[in-house]
């Protein structure tokens, strides 16, 4: 059998999308050997476009528009992309972030992880994004097939998108194979080597880091010093109220530079230790 798999964001691995294409290919790859995988991806977002996967190949699309970004993305999504499903011959496509074509060309399973554009409304953007999430919900109802990750999502997508319940299956994700206990966990988190409670995630208004902050400005005069609160990821290169600044939110609370350790972006080899070395992971996000 062979699969196509919209690989579009293949080379954003530090997204959840990315995270997500990644993983499923390796592991689909490891649990079904004879199962062709073939990567649909547009020219020029993968410099190195060789699998180091025996049974995964890449596929290179050309662009047709060239007028910005959005555009390339969108005629990949609905034109590119079912087109090279037909010419490949692939039994299934798979489209595994939100964005399945309106008119696909073989039988598409398409997995939505959850409907924050349209339940959000920090979220709803403006009108190109309105009209965006318009799209990609009437498409939804062309997929083959919709996985998404939990069962709150299963029910977001069934009252939203009316799609019929025998269509939407949910399997939830799973840790990778390097988050497993150890004995003798690394404690390098905070400055002072020592205990620390973790966020790690990004800074977009729903992570709702503020509310750990200002949290911690409560706690902080009692355990900030023993026990600081590290807070790690990419900050937002620019300060909006869509991403707020974590560091601007510090000082506007007050909160001494001794109780909360900025340490920025983690490489995938650096994660498993330094979730395992914190007595608490914090995540107060408000929708996943």
């Amino acid at each position: 059998m062979r699969v196509a798999i919209n690989a579009w964001f293949w080379n954003s691995p530090t997204t959840g999308s990315g995270q997500y294409t990644r993983h499923l290919v390796e592991h689909l790859a490891m649990v079904a050997p004879d199962l062709e995988i073939v990567l649909i991806t547009p020219e020029g977002k993968i410099q190195n476009p060789k699998s180091q996967i025996p049974n995964v190949q890449f596929r290179l699309m050309a662009n047709c528009y060239r007028l910005s970004a959005n555009l390339d993305k969108i005629w990949f999504e609905q034109i590119a992309f079912p087109h090279a499903c037909a010419r490949l011959g692939a039994d299934v496509g798979h489209v595994p972030y939100w964005a399945p074509p309106l008119r696909p060309s073989v039988p598409t399973v398409v997995t939505i992880h959850d409907l924050i554009p349209l339940l959000l409304r920090e979220y709803r953007g403006g009108p190109l994004v309105r009209l965006y999430t318009a799209l990609v919900s009437k498409t939804a109802q062309s997929a083959a097939l919709v996985l998404t990750d939990s069962e709150a999502s299963r029910r977001d997508i069934l009252t939203h998108l009316g799609l019929p319940p025998d269509r939407v299956r949910v399997v939830y994700l799973a840790a990778g194979e390097r988050y497993i206990p150890e004995p003798s966990p690394l404690r390098g988190g905070s400055r002072s080597g020592g205990r620390y409670v973790l966020y790690l995630g990004g800074f977009d208004v729903r992570k709702n880091v503020a509310t750990v902050l200002r949290a911690y400005r409560r706690v902080g005069p009692v355990i900030g010093e023993q026990c600081p609160l590290v807070i790690a990821g990419r900050l937002p290169e620019r300060d909006t109220p869509f991403t707020p600044d974590p560091r601007r939110l510090a000082r506007e609370q007050g909160l001494d530079e001794k109780w909360v350790h900025f340490i920025g972006f983690v490489d995938e080899e650096n994660k498993p230790a330094l979730y395992r070395g914190a007595v608490a992971f914090i995540f107060p996000s408000r929708y996943e």
